[in-house]
């Protein structure tokens, strides 16, 4: 790159400018010319247009740009969408299930650790679960309430016409019933619904709301129609066993002929 030097006529003769002038517009000292203003401002807007891309100094995306990403956006999610759905249904007797078997472990858990009976009740008038403290004294309190998913997609009152229970243990069914037990819940009492019942002494014994032993059943299960005793798939049907030794519990799969025990 060259540089011009010239004397400017209306300062001193011992003030110089100095210019680069590009390859493009270099001049030849012998000929005496001197870049004017005008070339000057083009080779600088020339420069700018390579540093920038051609762009004028603005930099986003253009509407082809933008267009073409919401288009493959929108293909994508309509393709998704289905698979997720899909996937949430075949899924959600296992969801469920584990559910019930996290709060019945967590209650069992605390029976022991603060030495007094606990409860599990599964609610089906409020459609949850509930762990309640019994403080040894009146009034039970509510501890938790986990809801459980709407009836007409996943039922936990009996078991589905057609399957036979685990066997072993061959457990009866769980039996749901109207509550003779109450507990308080934001400053009301609760009782008269329909439940099923699991009290957990802090020996680890289960019993029932009169204190019998109960080793019980609970089947988990999408119903064809809404208040169907008839299963959707009997590959999604899962049941649990609460042994009332021991506080025990198992997860078991329907294979379509018979229950396997999972794994999980």
């Amino acid at each position: 790159m060259a540089k011009y030097f010239w004397n400017v006529p209306s300062l001193p003769h011992f003030f110089l400018i100095v210019l680069p002038v590009s390859s493009s517009t270099q001049l030849s000292e012998s000929a005496g010319v001197v870049p004017n203003e005008n070339t000057l401002e083009n080779n600088m807007y020339c420069r700018s247009q390579k540093r920038s891309g051609g762009r004028s100094g603005e930099s986003g995306f253009s509407i082809t740009e933008l267009f073409v990403t919401l288009s493959v956006l929108a293909i994508v999610c309509a393709i998704s969408i289905p698979y997720i759905v899909s996937y949430r249904k075949v899924y959600r007797s296992d969801d469920q299930a584990l559910r019930i078997i996290d709060v019945i472990r967590e209650t069992s858990q605390l029976a022991m650790t603060r030495r007094r009976t606990m409860r599990v009740e599964i609610d089906l008038t409020d459609n949850a679960i509930l762990q309640i403290d019994e403080n040894n004294t009146d009034p039970d309190t509510l501890i938790k309430r986990i809801p459980l998913d709407n009836v007409s997609d996943i039922r936990v009152d009996a078991r589905p016409a057609g399957v036979n229970p685990p066997n072993p243990p061959n457990y009866a069914d769980a039996a749901f019933s109207t509550a003779i037990l109450s507990h308080e819940e934001g400053g009301s009492t609760v009782s008269g619904h329909q439940v099923w019942v699991a009290r957990f002494e802090s020996t680890g014994n289960v019993v029932d709301s009169v204190d019998n032993p109960i080793s019980s059943t609970i089947y988990i299960w999408p119903p064809s129609a809404p208040a169907s005793s008839v299963a959707r798939s009997k590959g999604e049907i899962r049941a649990i066993t609460l042994f009332g030794g021991s506080g025990a519990l198992r997860l078991w799969k329907y294979d379509g002929s018979t229950f396997v025990a999972s794994t999980q």
